[in-house]
């Protein structure tokens, strides 16, 4: 049952049930839709789970279980005494599995949490099944200067011009403390503005990824290569024998950072066909 895409969340009452876990001193919250093999989503700075997936997850839903997160100090998961670090994020994610009783899921992130999945995956890859990161670099300056530029002007300040915006409010509209808003700015400010670099690490992923980025997103699209070069793509062809890589690279035709998860007509055939697929030691000659 799809969803107007503008609407900042869906009722837990018709589409899915959210609960809190208690999770490395956070009172964590998610919210689970559909049933099948689980598939953890994870937003982008600022968002809160209906605002950004709202339009995505009941399609997503019909054939798995998704579990849709609010990050520390985002939505209905209220802050604490802790920086916002990849790091941390990412071991809240691998704690919440636990808690979940899942041995393993398929994580899939969008922008600051595509930081946070890509880190799962790097400090606790046997719980992640398959990886997909939505418009998201392996280090710092995968993304372009201008867009750096524009991370570091978040701040506190900042963010209470934004009051009263459609973030501010879908934020607003949930988070247990809406005046800890400038709070969050400051602290994604300090988080965005520390330089990494996780190359070595990717290329030591032990399951298959997918790297989704737009033809025009924040993302340099030169990068995006870089770290399907890293997987082990567009180092020779694949056929008659030759094993495909473990990593899959999409390039969205005419998307941005900011639009490319609402672009359902071209992301959700890429996210559907990867992770029902069942992985392949090579693609054979095809028969006479």
């Amino acid at each position: 049952m799809a969803k107007n895409v503008l609407e900042h969340r869906m009722s837990p009452d018709d589409t899915g049930v959210g609960q809190y876990a208690p999770i490395n001193g956070l009172n964590l919250y998610y919210e689970t839709y559909g049933s099948g093999p689980p598939l953890v989503l994870l937003h982008g700075g600022f968002g809160v789970i209906g605002q950004m997936f709202g339009h995505l997850i009941p399609l997503l839903a019909a054939h798995r279980q998704v579990i849709a997160v609010e990050l520390q100090g985002h939505g209905h998961t209220g802050d604490i005494d802790r920086p916002l670090r990849f790091e941390a994020m990412a071991d809240d994610i691998a704690a919440l599995l636990t808690h979940l009783g899942l041995e393993q899921a398929d994580v899939c992130g969008y922008s600051l949490g595509g930081g946070v999945a890509l880190q799962t995956a790097i400090r606790h890859p046997a719980v992640v099944g398959k990886l997909v990161l939505i418009s998201a670099p392996a280090r710092r300056q995968g993304w372009y200067p201008e867009t750096l530029a524009g991370m570091a002007a978040v701040n506190g300040v900042a963010a209470a011009t934004w009051v009263g915006s459609p973030m501010h409010e879908a934020y607003a509209a949930v988070a247990p403390n809406v005046d800890a808003w400038p709070v969050l700015a400051d602290k994604l400010n300090a988080l965005l503005g520390q330089e990494y670099d996780w190359s070595a690490q990717v290329g030591a992923l032990p399951m298959p990824v997918l790297i989704v980025v737009g033809d025009a997103d924040a993302v340099r699209t030169a990068h995006a290569v870089e770290m399907f070069g890293l997987l082990g793509g567009g180092q020779q062809p694949a056929g008659l024998g030759v094993p495909l890589p473990q990593g899959r690279l999409a390039i969205l035709p005419g998307t941005t950072h900011y639009d490319i998860i609402f672009r359902t007509d071209l992301l959700l055939p890429i996210l559907t066909t990867f992770l029902d697929a069942t992985p392949a030691a090579a693609i054979m000659e095809p028969p006479a």
